[in-house]
């Protein structure tokens, strides 16, 4: 009688096990995509293809570092300020501000002209630089 030390190598690969986690891992997946997302159903607005030709009015308001304020480039004070941007707004209800306040000038300064846009509902923005520019 001949004992066989070696193993006999194998002819083919046992794929049973590669083609089950094959089969789970769609089952998971098509399940997962089908699963719809239960709560309330709305209806979003469709945007328009035409482009927005109406043009506003835009004021730069500019605050220095001694706190004078410029209103496009002319100095100006706060009442004639706020006199300034209610005509404004009189005229064009869709105008903006955009506040630029230096970095070296005092916060107060600056928030007295938001507090000022805010009390003429004046849609506004602050004006910053990049990081490194």
């Amino acid at each position: 009688m001949q004992v066989q030390s070696e193993a006999k190598p194998y002819d083919s690969i046992n794929v049973t096990p590669m083609l089950d986690l094959a089969y789970v891992l769609l089952v998971v997946f098509i399940l997962m995509t089908t699963a719809s997302v239960q709560g309330l159903s709305i209806n979003l607005p469709k945007p328009s293809n035409k482009p927005s030709t109406e043009k506003h009015e835009l004021k730069i308001v500019q605050v220095m570092p001694d706190g004078a304020v410029l209103l496009n480039g002319v100095g100006v004070s706060l009442p004639e300020l706020e006199t300034q941007l209610a005509a404004a707004k009189a005229r064009d209800a869709g105008m903006s501000v955009a506040i630029k306040g230096d970095q070296r000038a005092q916060y107060a300064n600056v928030v007295a002209i938001i507090d000022l846009c805010n009390k003429l509902q004046v849609n506004m923005g602050l004006v910053t630089s990049r990081i490194g520019t």
